[in-house]
């Protein structure tokens, strides 16, 4: 079993987003069998060869795109990590979720996980890290994890006495 497979399991997943579903695999076929419908109830000779043709090329094509947007573009949270994409983040080296309208600017921060940016249909969200770097989380449902983030990053970390990280040398 992997690493990850194993530190999913042993924690509470807080947010989810799979990136994308394996039921999209499915449309392409089931409007081959609707194209295929239509013609034997108009009477027409039916395109077998072509239908299945399409419906297997279409499928395949989109296998392909869920799966690299499940490795890609999916979003974990538990209360000891937050995944983006293939890129993990330890929670204890977030220092703070920053607000939208934060004085830092974190819009030109990293975006978290392999890509080069925030992927399309993305909200970032501004994270501060306990080593002073600002990066860019990002998520469909950026509310959600905005929400979760806040949550595990304020929660007391069993066996750290210093407190919450201000950021502030004192």
């Amino acid at each position: 079993m992997s690493d990850r497979a194993e530190t999913t399991e042993a924690a509470e997943l807080l947010f989810a987003e799979p990136g994308a579903r394996w039921r999209a695999v499915a449309y392409g076929p089931l409007i081959c069998v609707l194209l295929l419908a239509a013609e034997i109830a108009a009477g027409a000779t039916p395109h077998w060869f072509a239908l299945l043709f399409c419906a297997f090329l279409i499928s395949g094509f989109a296998v392909l795109q869920v799966y690299a947007a499940r490795t890609h573009v999916s979003v974990e949270l538990t209360d000891g990590f937050l995944r983006n994409g293939a890129e993990t983040t330890p929670v204890r080296s977030i220092a703070a979720v920053l607000p939208v309208d934060a004085d830092e600017p974190w819009e030109d921060g990293r975006a978290l996980g392999e890509l080069t940016g925030v992927p399309r249909r993305r909200t970032a969200i501004g994270l501060r890290r306990t080593d002073g770097e600002l990066v860019r989380t990002w998520a469909k449902d950026h509310r959600a994890l905005r929400s979760a983030l806040s949550r595990v990053v304020a929660a007391p970390r069993i066996g750290d006495d210093s407190g919450p990280d201000t950021g502030r040398d004192d």
